[in-house]
């Protein structure tokens, strides 16, 4: 999993740098320059306004009785998209992004359940309980 990890990292972060180039020569370093800055601040006012809808959506459910597992996922999700959205690159922005939107973010979290589930299934996770 860690060289997979590395690899991808590795990976992106070139393809981040050709892009940076490629959008240097073909308009100018300021538009670069505007683009990281305007999607740093687009990004962090979508993940700002998402994680607080995800965390009041959190308490409703456990005022409910009813564990939040949606919300976690998208908590997740939410965290990950941001973090994306404020490391420099086009590519990890269109990710970040994807995270971020509930539309785009709900066929990412089905797969993730789908992997959790044959995890648990498989006994590669197992869950402790203490009562």
């Amino acid at each position: 999993m860690f060289r997979i990890l590395f690899f991808l990292i590795i990976v992106l972060s070139a393809v981040e740098i050709a892009i940076f180039v490629w959008l240097g020569n073909v308009f100018n370093v300021w538009f670069v320059l505007f683009g990281i800055i305007l999607t740093g601040l687009l990004g962090a006012a979508l993940a700002k306004h998402q994680g607080f809808h995800t965390l009041n959506r959190a308490r409703y459910e456990m005022a409910s009785g009813r564990p939040p597992t949606e919300e976690i996922l998208d908590g997740l999700a939410i965290l990950v998209g941001a973090v994306l959205l404020f490391t420099p690159g086009f590519v990890s922005d269109a990710i970040g992004f994807i995270l971020l939107i509930p539309q785009t973010r709900k066929p990412i979290k089905q797969y993730i359940k789908k992997v959790l589930n044959e995890m648990f299934r498989k006994g590669s996770i197992k869950v402790f309980r203490n009562y």
